[in-house]
């Protein structure tokens, strides 16, 4: 029987696709992207962050395993320090609200936490697995050489990211695997849903938050 995750992953395959195409990675991957489109991507993510960090430690509050629930804890607690990483780096604007893809994305997330944990779980992974494989990707074609977004693209190939993420992974598996059929489609569907949801993140922050309701409305 296949891990739950290949299943997913395969079913999300062609969104992570369509995301290594968005112009916002290819500009980035160039160092061509325009700066305040970076900025309000940066501020975005901030916000993000900030609600995705309280989800973590939510998630880990309902784990049985004590071991998982050090390693959510442990999640929660690196995505503070990247907020202030991020400070520290890019200047994120502290003026700006979230945009509206950034608050369905935190939204979505939020009413998770009525659902199991297995599908809660879910629901967080593709913020560790699509990035990672996204900044493999962008690794593997950027030029770097005096990129401006360099530490941003290496943050994310990080080796210590990918330790994190197939941590995430196993405590999903092993959640799927304890659940009843219905649960892991469940898993499946979120994984999916929030999978689309880093790639309306990303489409939203290259225009600068401006037409959120038509790119909400038509995908």
């Amino acid at each position: 029987m296949k891990k739950w995750s290949e299943e997913a992953w395969a079913a999300a395959l062609p969104l992570v696709e369509k995301i290594k195409e968005l112009p916002f990675l290819r500009e980035l991957s160039e160092g061509s992207l325009d700066p305040e489109i970076f900025r309000f991507y940066i501020s975005q993510d901030n916000l993000y962050i900030n609600e995705y960090s309280r989800v973590l430690a939510h998630i880990a509050s309902r784990l049985p395993e004590m071991a998982d629930v050090e390693t959510f804890l442990g999640f929660a607690a690196a995505g503070v320090a990247v907020e202030k990483e991020l400070h520290a780096m890019y200047d994120p604007d502290p003026t700006l609200r979230k945009s509206d893809a950034c608050e369905f994305y935190t939204s979505y997330l939020r009413a998770r936490s009525q659902a199991d944990v297995a599908v809660e779980a879910a629901a967080i992974l593709p913020c560790f697995w699509v990035y990672l494989e996204v900044g493999k990707y962008i690794l593997s074609t950027a030029r770097l050489e005096g990129n401006r977004y360099g530490a941003w693209i290496g943050t994310y190939s990080d080796p210590a990211f990918d330790e994190s993420t197939r941590k995430a992974i196993d405590v999903c598996d092993r959640l799927a695997a304890a659940a009843p059929e219905h649960i892991r489609r469940q898993m499946t569907d979120t994984f999916i849903d929030c999978t689309r949801l880093e790639m309306l993140f990303w489409e939203s922050a290259y225009r600068c938050g401006k037409a959120d309701t038509e790119l909400l409305t038509t995908r």
